[in-house]
């Protein structure tokens, strides 16, 4: 594990560059097959139960995530970060994250290890989130009332303009933060807020320490190309949401009952992966219904976006073509890589995984 750590963290951002949603995508799966492949370690290792909670806290995990990337998208967008800006600052974003969640899982495990009614409180929170995304609907978060933004401007000056890659400058004998200091400190305050809520949700599955941080681990891996798959997808799964917030309540109520009927982690490996498969799968189909092709619901990318408008209309209109038929083919490469991630989590493997 401390090998992928190093080759996404080194290696793949050695030179700053955007991921096509290609390259992003065949990144993704690369990372989905490294946790199978360490899952099938730990079944070897382990036993067939603890492979199967890896799988079900790494599924449930990289679900959750998919609502923690659309906020980083709209961080992205607020504060205008540049295409190349980004992998920097999702690269010490995921570190973060990283060591974030390993103080936040020891502290959880020691409390529901040490105090029983803890397993309640924690199901009372994911219970409350739910609510709370139920009611705040399509209501888009304002990086602007970051909490840990402002915090910041308090302690230390803040430059108006961006000065590349960096997060500090120096003017005169007094260091400046740069913006892109601020879009780190929204970006890591963002996702404490979700791993608060995705860590409880882990421990309805198990209460093992190295379980959950490895699968926590591996799923926020592959977080850094799944942004740059989903942010050109953002408006193509319009059911990924509802679905989450049913894998949310599905962990809360298994959370509140666990004294009185424990379900089995087959089967909540077999629900998450089922709601996931569900909800993409709806989604296209409402596209379909509604006469809409993946390309009408794909915002402008770079490679679009690059298309000089004073060149002869009819090459553009060829290029534009050519681009959507891109866009296509690497829809169809993520529903490769969705199939990889749910096909574990199917109804007949989990037969066969089950006693």
């Amino acid at each position: 594990m401390a090998g992928m750590l190093l080759l996404d963290l080194g290696v793949l951002n050695r030179k700053a560059h955007v991921l096509s949603i290609k390259e992003a995508t065949i990144w993704s799966a690369v990372w989905i097959s490294s946790a199978l492949l360490f899952a099938l370690g730990i079944f070897y290792l382990e036993g067939k139960a603890k492979a199967l909670e890896f799988m079900a806290g790494f599924l449930l995990e990289k679900s959750l995530s998919t609502d923690n990337i659309f906020v980083f998208i709209m961080i992205f967008a607020y504060f205008d970060v540049s295409p190349l800006q980004q992998p920097r600052v999702l690269k010490w974003g995921i570190l973060g994250a990283i060591i974030l969640r390993a103080l936040l899982i020891a502290t959880g495990v020691t409390l529901i290890h040490q105090f029983h009614w803890m397993t309640y409180v924690f199901g009372a929170v994911l219970a409350m989130t739910v609510v709370k995304m139920i009611l705040q609907g399509d209501e888009t978060f304002d990086p602007g009332k970051s909490w840990a933004l402002k915090l910041l401007r308090r302690v230390v000056p803040v430059s108006n303009h961006y000065h590349g890659e960096r997060f500090f400058v120096r003017a005169g004998k007094v260091f400046f933060a740069t913006p892109l200091l601020m879009i780190l400190v929204v970006v890591e305050s963002s996702d404490l807020i979700f791993a608060l809520d995705s860590i409880p949700a882990v421990f309805a599955i198990t209460t093992d320490p190295f379980i959950i941080y490895t699968s926590n681990i591996f799923a926020i891996l592959g977080l850094r190309a799944l942004y740059f798959v989903l942010a050109g997808m953002v408006r193509v799964f319009e059911y990924l949401k509802p679905g989450i917030i049913f894998i949310l309540a599905f962990v809360a109520v298994k959370m509140l009952i666990v004294d009185f009927y424990k379900i089995p982690i087959g089967v909540s490996l077999a629900i998450i992966g089922v709601v996931l498969t569900i909800s993409v799968f709806a989604s296209l189909i409402s596209l379909r219904l509604n006469g809409q092709k993946l390309r009408d619901r794909m915002p402008a990318t770079d490679a679009m976006a690059s298309i000089p408008s004073k060149e002869d209309p009819t090459v553009r209109e060829q290029q534009i073509a050519t681009h959507g038929h891109q866009i296509n083919s690497n829809s169809n490469l993520l529903l490769s890589v969705a199939a990889i991630a749910t096909a574990s989590a199917s109804p007949q493997a989990i037969a066969y995984w089950l006693p």
